[in-house]
């Protein structure tokens, strides 16, 4: 009785001190795990009356747009400094830098070199966000270089310059995708004719295979199931791109317009494909059939604009910032997907970004204020909102045990939600 006993309390003690773990999820990369922006953790009741949340840390993360990538105890972003780019890797819990490496240059096509909180021409620096297996980090560079880095010590494993190796074609403003890790491959775009989807092994770094004759822009492909097979849906200046992953083949292809730049990645859910870009063009919806070009739910023109602030769906309603450079004013806003038409919409977020973390809404505002706020088509419902970082503000926020992760142009912060 008394060695059953002894197992039964150490049987509990070890279920309790490994359920916090249990329950968290790797932030493997830009929008989680899936690349969806949806994190199955959850967050309780908050109350940020008074002092506000409670911060965790605060570290220094000059220029850029990158968002954090959070595996393990490692918590990595892309910054610029003295003309160069870095991968930086911070401590997950206390925000301490363990190490950079040095990427390619801070020059970009077009960019500006604005830096100010309230300037909003852009060209603060890098905007790709890096992924990682625990064991490497991934990151593609604005002048399509791909990198794998020693996760301990950021040493390059091997590296492929898209440019001068499979005849890439950057274009104005420079690369801004991130690399899409799934099993043991990186995906990434921006090859020449033949070469334009690319597929990489993770360990080796040997190129899988490659497809495609197409033009990239500003958004990162998307992974999912559609009818019962598992994609890449890439999103070209062509449109919308469907890619066997296993081969590059094609499986379909959406037309949709492109004006300037292209920048929110696609939305999947089910069978069907939502997208959308700013300078005048619009959102659509597609549904994807099979074989052949897929049917065209509906499209609305100059309207549910995401500029780069990549929308989420959940139970069939896409949440997310939409408008076109309304700075300080964008709202956030929820979609009924199978129609376009609006639900509810809340102003003051400017084009920040948003995730799903559970049920709630976890969004930065271009100002550096987070909100959570219910994720639900009955109305806005903001449960806490707080102003936590300095600087602008245009990345995606992460998640990972019970901490949210954001930065701006000259900050990041750690959030504890536990």
């Amino acid at each position: 009785m008394k060695a059953h006993s002894l197992c039964l309390t150490a049987a509990l003690l070890c279920a309790a001190f490994a359920c916090p773990f249990a329950l968290a999820e790797e932030w493997s990369q830009y929008r989680g795990p899936a690349g969806d922006g949806k994190s199955t953790e959850t967050i309780g009741n908050l109350s940020w009356k008074g002092d506000g949340p409670k911060v965790l840390w605060k570290s220094e993360t000059p220029l850029g747009f990158s968002s954090f990538c959070v595996v393990g105890n490692l918590a990595t972003t892309v910054i610029a400094n003295d003309g160069k780019e870095f991968c930086l890797a911070l401590d997950a819990s206390t925000g301490e830098e363990l190490w950079r490496a040095t990427l390619g240059s801070n020059q970009y096509d077009g960019g500006g070199g604005n830096t100010g909180a309230k300037g909003n021409r852009g060209g603060d620096g890098p905007r790709s966000t890096p992924s990682s297996d625990g064991k490497n980090i991934f990151v593609y560079d604005s002048h399509l270089v791909l990198y794998s880095l020693d996760a301990a010590s950021g040493k390059i494993n091997w590296n492929h310059d898209i440019v001068a190796e499979h005849a890439g074609r950057n274009i104005r403003w420079s690369n801004a995708t991130s690399p899409l890790l799934d099993g043991d491959r990186v995906y990434v775009g921006g090859g020449g004719p033949g070469q334009s989807f690319l597929a990489f092994n993770k360990n080796s770094g040997e190129l899988i295979w490659k497809s495609g004759d197409e033009l990239i822009t500003h958004a990162t492909p998307s992974l999912g199931v559609i009818n019962g097979t598992k994609q890449v849906v890439y999103f070209m200046q062509s449109g919308l791109v469907g890619i066997d992953p296993e081969n590059g083949a094609e499986l379909w292809r959406a037309k949709f317009n492109f004006n300037v730049s292209t920048a929110a990645s696609p939305a999947i859910f089910e069978d069907m494909v939502y997208c959308s870009a700013g300078y005048g063009v619009g959102a659509a919806l597609f549904k994807v059939t099979g074989a052949g070009e897929p049917e065209e739910l509906w499209y609305k023109p100059n309207e549910l604009m995401n500029h780069w602030s990549s929308p989420l769906v959940k139970d069939g309603y896409l949440y997310g910032i939409y408008e076109f450079k309304k700075y300080g004013k964008a709202p956030l806003q929820c979609v009924n997907l199978a129609t376009g038409e609006i639900v509810w919409s809340e102003r003051g977020f400017g084009p920040g970004n948003c995730i799903l973390v559970g049920d709630k809404l976890v969004v930065l505002s271009d100002a550096g204020e987070v909100a959570i706020v219910k994720a639900s088509p009955d109305g806005y419902e903001e449960l806490a909102r707080s102003k936590v970082l300095e600087g602008k503000c245009w990345s995606t926020p992460s998640f990972k045990d019970g901490r949210i992760f954001v930065r701006s142009t000259s900050e990041a912060a750690c959030i504890d939600v536990r």
